[in-house]
């Protein structure tokens, strides 16, 4: 299944999006044991492994403190903004920081030209995504990466929607657009 223009996106799989975080996703966690096998298959086929995170200032319109709707989360530089280790992203892995501006939130990965840049560098045509949370920044990636021609592939066991219900509806959304899904398991037992 994977090809030599395919590369993995890892979506802000960070401590206080996980349970006992500031913004935990219910069963968050969950999605680490499925990521983590991915990125040793991406590895192992030499293919460009990505992983996005929030980097929040402190005082962040996000957080409700500011008039956002979200407790302060993933604040630049503390425990709760750390990827999950057990991800075991390897070192030439791209991280991309998004919401780094005080006014402006960003849900999308593709925030800026930074992660688009880099993909196109890499000859990347075909994206495979996972991580926190379905309806909101592995949807807003998703989309923005078939804005930007790229063919996505949902990787469903490796995601979790803060709202079930409503991650269910953003993946048939997507899959309305041509995305497929597919588990993470299709593209280790090969």
């Amino acid at each position: 299944m994977l090809a030599e223009h395919d590369a993995l996106l890892v979506v802000d799989v960070q401590r206080d999006f996980l349970p006992g975080g500031a913004l935990a996703v219910p069963r968050g966690d969950e999605v680490v044991p499925f990521l983590a096998a991915c990125v040793e298959k991406f590895k192992r086929c030499n293919l460009p492994i990505a992983a996005s995170r929030d980097w929040h200032p402190s005082d962040h319109c996000s957080f409700r403190d500011f008039g956002g709707p979200w407790p302060p989360h993933c604040v630049a530089g503390s425990a709760g903004a750390e990827l999950d280790q057990a991800l075991h992203l390897p070192a030439d892995a791209k991280i991309v920081d998004k919401g780094r501006q005080t006014d402006l939130d960003a849900y999308s990965a593709f925030e800026g030209k930074e992660l688009h840049s880099w993909l196109r560098e890499q000859g990347v045509r075909r994206l495979f995504i996972g991580g926190l949370a379905t309806n909101y920044c592995v949807q807003h990636s998703a989309r923005d990466a078939l804005r930007h021609g790229y063919e996505v592939i949902l990787l469903e066991d490796a995601m979790r929607a803060i709202d079930p219900a409503a991650g269910e509806r953003i993946v048939e959304e997507l899959c309305s657009l041509n995305v497929t899904v597919i588990q993470s398991g299709e593209l280790l037992d090969e």
